[in-house]
């Protein structure tokens, strides 16, 4: 097959999370543009950099809190790209990227708000979603630690292209914090992911590829852990951007 199907895993609107520069419309129509068949909306969680005032009733921070998703759906819908909903949770600086549940699901548990990492993979599994450990290894002045959690995961986000030319290996200019992750992730046989951390139309190029459509959420869920489909490898793309600009 000549095509690849391309997803964004990883995304932040301005509607909910408050690092975000665009809105979710706004987003949407830069990767339809730039060729992807889809995106995850995974914006920053209660103990997040969240957007929503954490002093709203429960329900109404769920309301609050899903409106990037939202609109990202209704304009994916307009134009053909496909919509899928996540979020980014934070503890303490480590971050994880849950898929495969709802609005509705979260409304039914306000106890997501002060629970334990395993506490929360627990919760999460029992009812069909899952867990990957966003950006393990990066370094930045909100992460105390680096924290590893190979038994409270799925999979592990062996590639975020927000990390290009940070930390770059002396060799050939790859960031440590993906090498890292990668390390990590085959040390203890976890499936891999790969996402742009994207919070601008300035696009990065990360995510998923597949040689098929998905057809929701859950096959993205169902695909990653039976190791289909291959994390984009910006490095390579940047990199020969950066090539071509420098010929021009």
């Amino acid at each position: 097959m000549d095509r690849l199907y391309l997803y964004e895993t990883h995304l932040h609107t301005k509607e909910a999370s408050a690092c975000s520069q665009n809105t979710a419309e706004e987003l949407v129509r830069a990767y339809k543009a730039a060729g992807y068949t889809g995106v995850m909306v995974t914006d920053h969680f209660f103990r997040g950099n969240c957007a929503i005032p954490r002093e709203l009733p429960w329900e109404e921070w769920v309301d609050a809190f899903c409106k990037g998703y939202e609109n990202a759906k209704a304009a994916g819908d307009n134009i053909g790209l496909q919509v899928f909903f996540g979020w980014e949770e934070s503890y303490q600086g480590s971050d994880f990227l849950i898929y495969g549940l709802d609005k509705e699901w979260m409304k039914q548990h306000p106890e997501l708000r002060e629970i334990s990492v395993e506490e929360q993979y627990e919760l999460v599994h029992k009812d069909g979603g899952m867990v990957i450990q966003a950006h393990p290894y990066r370094e930045a002045w909100y992460i105390p630690e680096v924290r590893l959690y190979p038994d409270y995961v799925d999979g592990v986000e062996i590639f975020n292209a927000s990390h290009y030319g940070k930390k770059v290996r002396e060799e050939d200019g790859r960031t440590m914090y993906d090498v890292q992750a990668k390390e990590y992730a085959e040390k203890y046989n976890l499936p891999y992911t790969g996402g742009s951390d994207i919070h601008s139309v300035n696009l990065l190029y990360g995510g998923m590829a597949f040689e098929r459509p998905l057809t929701d959420v859950k096959d993205y869920m169902k695909a990653v852990l039976h190791r289909e489909g291959t994390p984009i490898d910006y490095f390579e793309i940047r990199k020969k951007k950066e090539q071509e600009n420098e010929t021009e």
